[in-house]
């Protein structure tokens, strides 16, 4: 490992002449010389500012490694560390380790200092910028995109010294990547989150910044050119000369990215850059860019072909050359100059660079991700009726309605298969080609990213206005909208009110579940509002075989002495104006919730009731569960085990269906108090019948002339009433998470479904999508 001398462009450059510069008077400096000296580097300069522990399982010592590569080319083509700028001193500690970043030649990699993680929630301030240089080989190759990557390295928190040091390079122990497109290389200013892995839970906060600059030494090109003009003559000539010309066209579009981002940044920190030294552009570059698309736009063997065929003298042609490098020398001197004043702009302003780039990242996500997400308005019916309850059917009417309902018993679900697969075809027709990073966790390989189909429910909607077959363009247009009117709702609240607001989120787990069950949903939350005080149930672990409403009595034991702790701290640090308290749920862990909710205990608290989260929960129980293999396994828990849990979710807990707990549970306002409901189900999950999970009719009931069938119904209407918007404040939706089934295989679990149910616990790309696409229902301000 070895330390590399700070690399930098001369900024006395500038000032020199063009022929001066490029030895144009040497005797015997041909044309092609001239041409050749013409060479530019993309700079990627990465704000590495803080690590910040959400769930790392193992103290230890960390660091961050660092490095890039071109995406299509060799391993030898890879970013070369130019310089690092360490803006604040690391933290030092008393455990005796080198506190100093590092550089490794081999594999041209940049390591933060060694830092030692102790708890949960722990921050730790690195504050430096490293930049590498890339070769521009964009033009001469096919455009390229390169690769981001960070490694977390890991070693025990017991070793020290060379040890510790020899640990940390041995093996990464969590990787994530980034992809720049070939757009994003000639000018880029974003905010980039580093989360690792779900065992390695953490927020690594980057800003990543990017501009195209003249080379100041010579670096490895991608791809060499098969016709070297050194040895075709004229026409290698030729085609060197077309290269040039495109690579000024770049530095062109660069210029004026670099120029629009440092005036925006300025204007949205409210701070003044010194750009006193950027004019106008001189007439060499009007009549260069008026000549230069013209040669761009055709191809090789065409340009070759038209400067073949020129009848211009070698006077004429030396004053293009002229143009040509005068053009490359302007560009390069401003690109410079605007480069370095950018770069001390950011070391004196970093915290609010770092704040203007996380909000646009923030406001940028709905758009982004919208790729994997369909949504659609439905108007929620005041009541559901069946004609053979109410006895107006006829008897030949019911026997031929009994002949349809096994074919249309699980028609919903696999209409939301067919429909989340037929948008999954569409995503792999499409080219993503944009400006903005791209996380590999997610578009390493979109065909496995979930589908997410979102209903809103609304109080009136004279017709159902289906999005999914809108245009993109239109969708997207109609989230930015309805995300700018949610900011400006939020920008009015009382940010002295809100320093006061207690918010609290209570995880509850499911079947033989573990409180951490939902870490991951947790860890998301925590992402958008770090503010949150959350409670992850323990109450019920090992409990869970029991009757629920033991479970829901103890779990509201459990919240009760939760939050009167959190409002006894709050009440010493100043004036509690509010409580906001969030539900999330998964499997029967919303039975358990919705108990606890009815509990007398409870009551006071029903007023500040503000997002619930239902992860295919089992709302209206087991009454019609067509998966014949888990009702199998449902019915040896019953006998075997004697579950008494089992028996109320199958209405076997009392032999009168009025009487049983699931119904009864339906006619308490458990869910009447929430501002916001997410009902999270999966046609996939095999656990859970798709018509509980969201709380809607079910085909056999709806053909079920009994009184099984008139109970079901008054049990949904039930539940109906509770969640019904009841103004337009009040969010209500149900969200379909349609996962890749293809990584499941032929396994047991996939043949019983439980593969999809388990993987709400297993996945945060879901909740990831869903949190930061409607951030007013997860944050409070």
């Amino acid at each position: 490992m070895f330390r590399r001398l700070r690399w930098f462009l001369d900024l006395n450059q500038k000032n020199l002449s063009t022929k001066r510069l490029l030895n144009v008077e040497r005797p015997g400096f041909t044309r092609a010389n001239r041409l050749n000296m013409l060479d530019a580097v993309h700079e990627v300069a990465i704000y590495i500012h803080r690590f910040h522990n959400l769930d790392l399982f193992e103290q230890g010592w960390y660091k961050i490694k660092v490095t890039m590569r071109w995406e299509n080319g060799e391993d030898s083509f890879t970013g070369i560390p130019a310089r690092v700028v360490q803006y604040e001193a690391p933290e030092v500690g008393s455990d005796s380790v080198c506190r100093v970043w590092r550089i490794d030649d081999i594999d041209n990699s940049f390591s933060t200092p060694p830092f030692k993680i102790k708890y949960a929630r722990q921050d730790v301030l690195l504050s430096v910028m490293i930049s590498f240089y890339l070769s521009f080989g964009g033009y001469e190759a096919q455009p390229s995109s390169v690769i981001l990557k960070f490694e977390l390295m890991q070693a025990h928190a017991s070793e020290i010294g060379p040890e510790l040091h020899a640990t940390l390079d041995a093996c990464p122990a969590a990787i994530h990547e980034y992809r720049i497109p070939p757009k994003a290389l000639l000018g880029l200013h974003t905010y980039c989150p580093v989360h690792f892995d779900a065992l390695h839970a953490v927020l690594l906060d980057t800003s990543v910044h990017i501009t195209l600059l003249k080379a100041g030494y010579h670096t490895p090109r991608l791809k060499v050119p098969s016709d070297s003009w050194a040895s075709e003559g004229a026409h290698g000539e030729d085609s060197v000369r077309l290269s040039k010309v495109m690579l000024v066209k770049a530095l062109m579009i660069a210029h004026d990215m670099l120029h629009g981002d440092l005036k925006e940044i300025s204007k949205a920190i409210d701070q003044a850059i010194d750009l006193t030294e950027i004019s106008s552009k001189p007439n060499v570059i009007r009549s260069f860019d008026s000549t230069a698309s013209k040669h761009v736009e055709t191809t090789d063997t065409e340009v070759s072909q038209q400067l073949s065929d020129t009848t211009k003298g070698s006077a004429e042609e030396a004053a293009d050359l002229d143009d040509l490098i005068n053009s490359f020398q302007y560009l390069a001197n401003q690109l410079l100059y605007m480069w370095n004043a950018f770069l001390k702009f950011h070391r004196e302003n970093k915290t609010k660079i770092m704040e203007f780039l996380c909000n646009t990242w923030a406001n940028d996500r709905r758009a982004e991700w919208s790729i994997w997400m369909v949504h659609s308005k439905i108007e929620m019916p005041h009541q559901y009726m069946s004609n053979g309850v109410d006895g107006t059917s006829s008897h030949g009417s019911t026997r031929g309605r009994s002949l349809i309902s096994r074919r249309s018993i699980n028609e919903p679900a696999q209409m939301a298969i067919v429909r989340a697969e037929l948008h999954r075809r569409g995503i792999a027709q499409m080219r993503i080609n944009n400006r903005s990073l791209q996380d590999m966790n997610i578009f390493g390989d979109p065909l496995r990213v979930p589908i997410i189909i979102v209903e809103r429910i609304s109080m009136h909607c004279s017709t159902s206005m289906n999005t999914y077959f809108i245009p993109f363009e239109e969708k997207a247009k109609g989230i930015l909208e309805n995300w700018a009117r949610a900011r400006n709702e939020l920008s009015r609240s009382n940010l002295d009110q809100n320093r006061h607001v207690l918010r609290v989120v209570v995880f509850v787990h499911g079947f033989q579940g573990h409180h951490l069950d939902l870490r991951l949903f947790r860890n998301q939350w925590l992402l958008i509002d770090p503010k949150i005080q959350f409670l992850m149930s323990q109450v019920n672990e090992d409990r869970t075989s029991g009757d629920f409403r033991e479970m829901g009595l103890r779990l509201s034991q459990e919240v009760v002495s939760f939050l009167k702790k959190k409002m006894n701290k709050a009440s010493k640090i100043g004036k509690l104006n509010d409580i906001k308290l969030s539900f999330v749920g998964h499997s029967i862990g919303n039975i358990i919730i919705r108990a606890a909710l009815s509990e007398s205990i409870m009551e006071p608290y029903h007023r500040y009731l503000y997002t619930y989260v239902s992860l295919s929960g089992p709302h209206l129980g087991y009454l019609y569960c067509s998966n014949s293999i888990f009702n199998s396994g449902l019915w040896l828990l019953k006998k075997l085990k004697g579950t008494q849990c089992i028996h109320q979710l199958t209405f076997t807990d009392d032999h009168d269906l009025e009487n049983t707990f699931i119904y009864n549970l339906s006619k308490k306002k458990t869910l009447a108090n929430f501002r916001n409901i997410l009902l999270l189900s999966s046609p996939q999950d095999g656990y859970v019948p798709y018509h509980s999970a969201r709380m809607e009719m079910c085909p056999a009931a709806s053909l079920d002339y009994s009184k099984r069938g008139k109970l079901f119904l008054k049990m949904l209407n039930n539940c109906l009433d509770q969640i019904r918007p009841s103004s337009d404040h009040r969010v209500v939706m149900r969200c379909d998470v349609n996962f890749d089934t293809s990584s499941y295989g032929r396994s047991l679990n996939a043949l019983i479904g439980r593969a999809a149910h388990i993987e709400f616990l297993e996945s945060d790309i879901f909740a990831k999508f869903i949190i930061w696409s409607f951030p007013e229902l997860f944050r409070y301000l």
